[in-house]
């Protein structure tokens, strides 16, 4: 309803800006209906998985896992990275819809037998606090008659900081049931260990920010030792990601962490050839 002298109610202006909001969002993300298009992919298979491996420094096995990475295709043959589409996901609320189809391919893939023997997963903030998701992931890995540890969940640093309690008790559901954790991202934002005390990971990422800088500054090689004590005591593996010079790697290898990963070892590659080899 309009007013005299044709002005809008303040609720109206509001419905307005709000319709005119979502409209360029659209418009932004490229689709006129973003949450169906999103909804499609996930049940027409239009994802692609990629995985990039984490490379062993010391260990028996050159690739003792690797992350997955998911491409969304369109029109036929492009593929779009996940800047491009993940935050429409996290917009709409459909990141653990996005998290169980991973999740479930991901199973089906080493299910078939993989040279990567295990595969991480990141886990988004919104599948952090959905009681049910380590329960599926548990009936997911049951049904491909995989170990509890075929995969590891990687939790994002700012994650942890900003949801201490739910990371914690998801961290200790998927430890219960034979799941590894790995802690994403560490110290970049962390001015202490206390994420890793608190969901005790099986291994830590150091952040980029670090390893970057491990060639030319003492300050970043000095932080890269503390981190790779404290991974002794809790047990956790240290991997380096970002990894991009051979100087790098040198440090990673003199302060003895176990393990690094970077397009400098091995750029991302669709899942099926990291799996089968090629």
């Amino acid at each position: 309803m309009t007013e005299p002298g044709g002005a809008r109610p303040v609720g109206g202006r509001a419905q307005d800006r709000s319709r005119f909001l979502e409209q360029m969002g659209n418009e932004l993300a490229g689709w006129e209906d973003p949450a169906s298009r999103l909804k499609r992919a996930l049940e027409r298979d239009e994802l692609v998985l990629y995985a990039q491996p984490v490379v062993s420094l010391r260990g028996p096995l050159q690739y003792p896992f690797a992350e997955v990475l998911v491409r969304l295709l369109e029109e036929e043959t492009a593929l779009l990275p996940p800047g491009e589409f993940l935050p429409a996901f996290e917009h709409y609320g459909m990141m653990p819809q996005l998290d169980r189809w991973v999740v479930r391919h991901a199973s089906e893939r080493l299910a078939r037998g993989s040279r990567v023997p295990r595969l991480s997963i990141n886990v988004s903030a919104q599948s952090l606090g959905d009681a049910e998701f380590v329960p599926f992931v548990a009936g997911a890995l049951e049904q491909a008659r995989l170990a509890p540890d075929a995969l590891i969940f990687e939790l994002d640093e700012s994650d942890v900081l900003a949801r201490p309690d739910a990371a914690a008790r998801f961290a200790a559901a998927l430890k219960a049931r034979g799941g590894g954790v790995l802690l994403d991202g560490f110290g970049q934002r962390s001015v202490s260990f206390a994420p890793l005390t608190s969901l005790r990971p099986d291994f830590v990422k150091v952040d980029g920010i670090i390893v970057r800088k491990l060639a030319s500054s003492e300050v970043a090689r000095s932080k890269l030792n503390a981190i790779v004590r404290v991974g002794d005591v809790i047990g956790a593996g240290i991997i380096g990601e970002c990894v991009e010079q051979q100087e790098v790697l040198d440090a990673l290898k003199a302060a003895r962490a176990g393990y690094a990963q970077g397009f400098g070892l091995r750029r991302p590659a669709p899942l099926e050839e990291i799996a089968a080899g090629s």
